[in-house]
């Protein structure tokens, strides 16, 4: 099995089966830290199966697998309680990061608070933005690419912010770059580096903003401005986890969050040809809407 294979590289001891009647006989909570949960299994459905277990043990974290047409399924196993999902196709490198998040989590106090309060940087608790601060705490902890839309001034910043403060990353860099901001041939220096002469007023070697966010989250703000050519390369880096910067022969590996945001609708830019149909699906993995404040009630009062 190719992610056995995979995690006993990276030096984990590993029990494969696969039913979920198996797997309920064989989970040991005294052995089993952490599981990976396929959530369409033959003989039964993956979320009884992370009932069952977390119902056992507590402290065991899950990490679930879905297709990318069963987001709504992860976002809920999540709910349940759930550490972690992962979307099909992914690599190596992301499984193996996932599974030592979700063992370092394990030594982490877990909080006693059961309300969904108003994460840092925003205000207001209509219903409205108690979902989504509800959804923002549920998938912090996740490595899942988050695509945030809403009107200009909606908070997008601040809620990229929040995912990140309350992830497993937060103690690494929070790197912002605002895609509309620069100019376009500069962008991809700006999101990848360059090498000193590499081309005209490359007088010094620049690190690139997925490189510095290394360990963190890299937020990418109206990644719809982007043009073609760089979402090709932006494509390739979120399927490789690696960085060439402008005029280098070899790449870097980096472990890097992504979450972006835009004012537009990412679906209707697809449709018209200028954001690419794989790069949304790639990054539009969880997806968060902040309402403006004309639909948030009785939080105008808060402003």
């Amino acid at each position: 099995m190719v992610y056995e294979a995979a995690l006993v590289r990276a030096g984990h001891v590993v029990d494969s089966v696969f039913t979920a009647r198996d797997a309920l006989a064989t989970f040991d909570a005294n052995r089993h830290d952490v599981i990976l949960l396929d959530m369409m299994l033959p003989d039964g459905n993956g979320r009884d199966v992370l009932a069952q277990i977390k119902q056992i043990s507590r402290r065991t974290e899950v990490i679930v697998i879905t297709s990318n047409t069963s987001i709504d399924v992860a976002v809920d196993a999540m709910r349940l309680g759930a550490f972690d999902f992962l979307v099909k196709p992914f690599d190596e490198h992301r499984l193996t990061s996932a599974v030592s998040a979700a063992r370092a989590a394990q030594n982490v106090p877990a909080s006693n608070s059961g309300a969904v309060d108003v994460p840092d940087g925003f205000i207001g608790d209509s219903a409205p933005m108690q979902q989504v601060y509800q959804t923002v705490r549920l998938v912090a902890r996740s490595s899942a690419s988050v695509f945030i839309t809403g009107e200009s001034g909606t908070g997008k910043e601040v809620c990229a912010n929040a995912l990140h403060t309350l992830s497993n990353r937060a103690q690494r860099p929070f790197i912002p770059l605002n895609c509309g901001a620069i100019p376009a041939h500069l962008l991809e220096s700006e999101v990848f580096g360059h090498l000193k002469g590499s081309f005209t007023g490359a007088i010094a070697d620049k690190e690139g903003a997925a490189t510095a966010a290394d360990g963190g989250t890299l937020f990418l703000d109206e990644i719809c401005e982007m043009d073609l050519a760089l979402q090709t390369k932006l494509l390739r880096f979120i399927q490789s986890s690696t960085v060439q910067p402008v005029g280098a022969t070899r790449a870097r590996r980096v472990d890097v969050r992504i979450v972006c945001a835009t004012n537009r609708d990412p679906a209707a830019e697809v449709a018209a040809g200028r954001f690419r149909e794989d790069l949304y699906y790639r990054l539009h993995v969880v997806p968060i809407h902040l309402p403006p404040l004309r639909e948030r009630g009785e939080d105008v009062n808060q402003i």
